[in-house]
């Protein structure tokens, strides 16, 4: 038998509904595997905790919606006694949606198996912090770059089997570098295996102001300005984000105007987005039209609308239908 790669043309990927990517923490923590790294005693415990906690209450997270969920918090550094101090420090009212546990588990040993059976015991849970990553490896290992990967690998797969995000809390070498991933300690496996990088670096040892600096594969680069409160809550003062490829307007809710008075509608991209752009103060970009169209059509066919795009005559075309719901069935029809 041939064995052959299953390919897909760039074409046919650009007219094709995808699911758009599921963040926890809105265009910052995405599902997946993702390392917060920073120096010893600089926060990173506390910023676990906090965001442990607002993500199984529902709260923002300096702006970003959450995906509320159940959340497991694997402190394998700290005692209850300490977590108890510190949840009173960072909220009012804890949730049973956040959970702890201190007792230590080892990566290739029964870590997985315990990941998987909180989840299953807690079917929505959407984020796991691990702290520390040293403390869930195998010293007795060569950590070189296959390593460092082959053991992330683990957790990544984990993370994506069961669409949830994993926080791994790491530390920072002590030597300067002018870019601060580069000081990320390991090799740079472990940079190649995790689907994101925070670093966590205080502007000067004890001010408690730092700079978090953001990279990864579904997120911008970006750096936001952090100062920890006397509640040890770590409070945003500027974040370097600019959202440019989100439309300001729901697209759904866009769209439903749009067709409010029409049947049915067609034309290119380019000339729907002049015409959604109208008595707007931005301009929707058309790229970003068709995009936010395709990762959302499910939620247009609950709102009664349909939408295609196509290629004909060599223009790409987006077409447009109104559903009409047929009292007999339920069902709907262009």
């Amino acid at each position: 038998m041939t064995k052959r790669f299953n390919t897909i043309d760039g074409e046919t990927l650009m007219t094709m509904p995808l699911k758009p990517i599921n963040f926890i923490i809105e265009n910052l923590l995405s599902e997946g595997l993702h390392i917060l790294a920073g120096s010893p005693k600089v926060g990173k415990s506390w910023l676990a905790l906090w965001l442990s906690v607002a993500v199984a209450k529902g709260e923002e997270v300096w702006g970003n919606k959450v995906k509320q969920g159940n959340t497991l918090y694997l402190c394998f550094e700290d005692s209850q006694i300490r977590i108890q101090n510190r949840l009173f420090d960072v909220t009012d009212e804890a949730t049973d949606k956040v959970n702890f546990c201190t007792e230590n588990a080892m990566l290739g040993g029964d870590l997985e198996e315990r990941i998987v059976n909180f989840i299953k015991e807690h079917p929505d849970t959407v984020l796991i912090i691990i702290d520390t990553l040293q403390m869930i490896r195998n010293t007795s290992k060569d950590h070189n770059y296959a390593n460092d990967y082959n053991e992330l690998t683990i957790l990544k797969n984990l993370a994506d089997k069961y669409g949830i995000a994993i926080l791994l809390i790491h530390h920072l070498r002590k030597e300067y570098d002018k870019d601060p991933f580069n000081r990320i300690s390991g090799t740079t496996g472990i940079q190649g295996a995790v689907d994101s990088s925070f670093i966590l670096v205080e502007d000067t040892r004890g001010s408690k102001v730092a700079t978090l600096s953001c990279v990864g594969r579904d997120i911008d680069y970006r750096e936001i300005k952090l100062e920890r409160d006397e509640d040890n809550i770590w409070q945003i003062v500027t974040d370097s984000f600019i959202n440019k490829d989100v439309l300001l307007d729901d697209i759904v809710i866009l769209l439903s105007d749009f067709m409010k008075d029409k049947e049915y509608h067609k034309s290119t991209p380019t000339e729907l987005a002049e015409e959604l752009s109208k008595n707007r103060d931005d301009n929707i970009s058309p790229k970003t039209l068709s995009k936010k169209i395709l990762q959302n059509m499910s939620e247009l066919e609950e709102c009664c609308i349909t939408a295609v795009i196509r290629k004909s005559n060599g223009k790409r075309l987006i077409e447009i239908f109104k559903n009409r719901v047929n009292r007999d069935d339920g069902m709907t029809t262009p």
